[in-house]
């Protein structure tokens, strides 16, 4: 096992029944994110089957097995199925398994789940919670916040102010992610989830003052479960000899998991008001989202005033 996403997860995410009770889901993983409806291989064909998908019965596979197949035909047909290293088997709409299909399971060690949703919209958000469950994932050291629906990961060595900021702009109104360790997801081409682990779920550590508990302090509408990392604020300790970017014409941009992230290096110096300029950061790269590049705007009205 390794690199899976674990069946317990799946399940309990999806809130599957388990027909199986017998087997621990927790030692059986997923490795594909792709799903398979087995009507085909019920009738024998198993020429390019992918035995890694779960597979998914749904009302045409079950109606065939009801009304084109005798009862030791549908057993034949399933423990041929079941001769295959598959994940799991789900039946949608509220469909049982008949006693002989779950003996069969139990020997070859294949767990049977259920659930009472109609297969089309099932399978849909199977394929999505697959997705992210088997997205490349990497840790972080940093905060992740929500501002204005914009994901903020904020970086920096530790002890700069981090969660400092992070705490501010909760009291300001927008929700915590994670601090100190964001777990990353690439669950798309060019989308990046942030997620905090289980350990530190809503968790704050300030310095001098210890762990604090956000949700409880400030109310649920404080935190949230995960966010799509937009854009990146890299603390840094104000160097006089250093030149920082003051237009902001050219992005700059930090390496995740593949993906090119906008970053924007801050030095940090007494009197500098954090949450206020990460606000006006994100609404900034919302705005350019939009279309509107203030630097951009800036350099149009100097070369009109030039060319007149």
């Amino acid at each position: 096992m390794g690199d899976g996403a674990k069946l317990s997860v799946i399940a309990e995410k999806l809130n599957l029944k388990n027909f199986t009770s017998e087997i621990d889901l927790s030692q059986h993983e997923v490795h594909l994110a792709d799903v398979n409806r087995p009507a085909l291989q019920l009738n024998g064909f198993f020429d390019h089957f992918e035995a890694g998908r779960i597979q998914l019965v749904g009302m045409v596979e079950w109606t065939y097995l009801k009304s084109e197949q005798s009862k030791e035909e549908r057993i034949k047909s399933f423990d041929k199925l079941m001769s295959y290293d598959i994940p799991c088997i789900i039946f949608c709409r509220g469909f049982v398994p008949d006693d002989k299909l779950l003996s069969h399971a139990r020997k070859r060690d294949i767990p049977m789940l259920g659930t009472e949703r109609g297969t089309s919209e099932f399978m849909a958000e199977l394929i999505h919670t697959l997705n992210y469950e088997l997205a490349p994932m990497t840790s972080i050291h940093g905060v992740l916040v929500d501002v204005y629906g914009e994901g903020l990961l904020i970086t920096g060595e530790s002890g700069i102010g981090k969660s400092e900021a992070a705490l501010e702009l909760i009291r300001r109104g927008h929700r915590l992610v994670a601090d100190d360790v964001v777990e990353i997801r690439r669950t798309s081409s060019n989308t990046l989830m942030g997620s905090s682990p289980a350990v530190t779920k809503h968790l704050i550590e300030l310095r001098g003052i210890g762990i604090i508990d956000v949700k409880s302090l400030f109310g649920v509408e404080c935190v949230k479960e995960n966010q799509r990392i937009d854009f990146v604020i890299k603390l840094e300790d104000w160097k006089r000899e250093t030149e920082y970017d003051r237009l902001g014409l050219e992005d700059e941009y930090m390496e995740i998991l593949g993906n090119q992230v906008v970053c924007h290096s801050l030095p940090i110096r007494p009197g500098r008001n954090l949450a206020v300029i990460c606000e006006t950061a994100a609404v900034n790269h919302r705005q350019k989202k939009m279309g509107y590049n203030a630097a951009a705007e800036l350099y149009r009205r100097v070369q009109d005033n030039m060319s007149k």
